[in-house]
């Protein structure tokens, strides 16, 4: 593409010895053309709108609000159940949670690196076009766009059932659905700062919606005189059991990379990315272990094994017939910190893809308020289409495979990066690398294949999604 990116007068230039990463001008008395090097390169867009500029406003806090509103959704209150199914006893249950909080600890300590190498919006799909192309780029952006819209429209729905079983007055699931989307979409229209006010309310509500759970089932719990005696059976070997549960687990800590989505926005990104996303972390881990010691204190591990919803039977156990109005009401408030983090990501990954040029380029506007807000209404118009036609969950599994394919692919950016660009100030540096990136690699990669087993019939669809991308990709390049 040489000096240009699909028509925009952006040009490539060499790597400055002080800063590989910093644009400098080219010198027009020479004529040698210097080798070209996705991961350090920098284009300019005097193309685009005016106001295609995100505003630098946000904190740490809301690095941390994002990233606990976006781990911590449904999942915590229904896995559990499975968990205990496959490991009965104890320790084995507890352990895997901390195994999983670690590998999200091996994560972020290496997309926290990238994250502050490439300080810019967009999430994984920045750094991974950089190391690795714009194929590998627009594959990892598009996936992770639709899914996130996806997911937007599924947190949506299920807040519309649980606010009908509260409410069987409001007429129908759906329009509950669009109307959370709508509000939230609203308020991130006005502007960044309101987004992330937002988001700060949202998950400091759910945060002591789960302390309440919490010291609940310690203040009230107490076990069956013959709870000990009921334990759940075990078939197989205790290692395929840990593996399996752990899969699960790992789905449920899902949601660390939120911050990154905002690179761009997050004020002295190179300390409070890293910050944002261990501290997050950190406090996922911290509540999700309370959770299930907690729910452990209410009830054996065999009254929830198997169960779909074992803070259900928690709750039933420590409130009688106001515990499922009050677990509802529990997850409505979980799940609305979810959604809304959703509906901040997803126009950030839009936005970005069309700055590159590998979307229409009016999506890359921003508002007065530092909303892309073209951007946001594709995103929300998606989501709303998922929400009406159903067929959001169908999505959702196709695109599980890339789901943790994209892992894989920014684990192996920052391996890309480190050889590319090995003079270039990064004011994160991932600790323990390249042991530590190889360890997620190699985990992500295992999950990838587990993946692929588990449920072959979707990621054979997902394969030929990644074989229809190609033209996708030659049709975009060449306009």
């Amino acid at each position: 593409m040489g000096c240009k990116v699909a028509g925009l007068q952006g040009c490539w230039v060499a790597r400055s010895p002080s800063n590989p990463l910093t644009q400098q001008p080219s010198n027009p008395a020479t004529k040698a053309t210097p080798p070209r090097d996705r991961a350090t390169e920098r284009y300019t867009y005097p193309a685009l709108p005016p106001r295609a500029k995100l505003l630098t406003v946000l904190g740490v806090t809301f690095g941390l609000a994002v990233t606990v509103g976006n781990m911590i959704g449904a999942g915590i209150l229904r896995t559990p159940g499975d968990i205990a199914a496959q490991l009965p006893t104890f320790w084995p249950f507890l352990a895997v949670w901390i195994v999983g909080g670690l590998y999200a600890l091996l994560g972020a300590n290496a997309l926290a690196e990238l994250g502050t190498l490439v300080p810019e919006s967009g999430g994984q799909y920045v750094f991974v076009r950089r190391a690795l192309g714009d194929y590998a780029g627009l594959v990892v952006g598009w996936s992770d766009w639709i899914s996130t819209c996806g997911t937007t429209a599924a947190v949506s729905i299920v807040v519309g059932e649980y606010t009908l079983v509260l409410f069987p007055a409001l007429r129908g699931i759906e329009p509950i659905a669009l109307a959370v989307i709508a509000i939230f979409t609203l308020i991130q229209w006005f502007g960044v700062r309101w987004g992330g006010w937002t988001q700060d309310a949202t998950s400091l509500l759910k945060a002591l919606a789960f302390l309440f759970l919490i010291a609940a089932c310690f203040y009230l719990g107490t076990r069956h005189p013959t709870a000990a005696s009921i334990v759940a059976e075990q078939e197989g070997s205790l290692a395929i059991a840990f593996i399996l549960a752990l899969q699960s687990v790992i789905y449920t800590y899902d949601g660390w990379t939120a911050v990154i989505y905002f690179s761009e926005e997050v004020k002295d990104s190179g300390r409070n990315i890293p910050r944002a996303m261990f501290g997050g972390v950190f406090a996922v881990m911290a509540i999700y272990l309370l959770v299930n010691v907690a729910f452990l204190r209410v009830v054996p591990l065999g009254s929830i094994a198997g169960q779909k919803m074992a803070a259900g039977v928690v709750a039933h156990h420590l409130f009688g017939a106001y515990g499922d109005p009050i677990l509802r009401v529990i997850m409505i408030v979980s799940l609305l910190s979810a959604a809304n983090s959703n509906v901040l990501m997803a126009p950030r990954v839009l936005f970005a893809m069309s700055r590159d040029r590998l979307f229409w380029r009016g999506a890359a506007e921003v508002n007065r308020g530092g909303t892309p807000d073209i951007a946001l209404l594709f995103s929300s118009l998606l989501a709303a289409v998922f929400v009406i036609s159903g067929r959001f969950e169908q999505v959702i599994a196709i695109l599980a495979f890339f789901f943790v394919a994209n892992y894989a692919l920014s684990f192996a950016s920052l391996f890309a990066m480190r050889r590319s660009a090995p003079g270039a100030p990064r004011p994160f540096r991932a600790i323990g690398h390249p042991f530590t990136t190889g360890l997620a690699f190699l985990a992500s990669v295992a999950f990838l294949i587990g993946a692929i087993l588990s449920d072959t019939r979707n990621s054979l669809y997902a394969v030929g999604v990644l074989v229809l991308s190609i033209p996708l990709y030659l049709l975009v390049r060449r306009k």
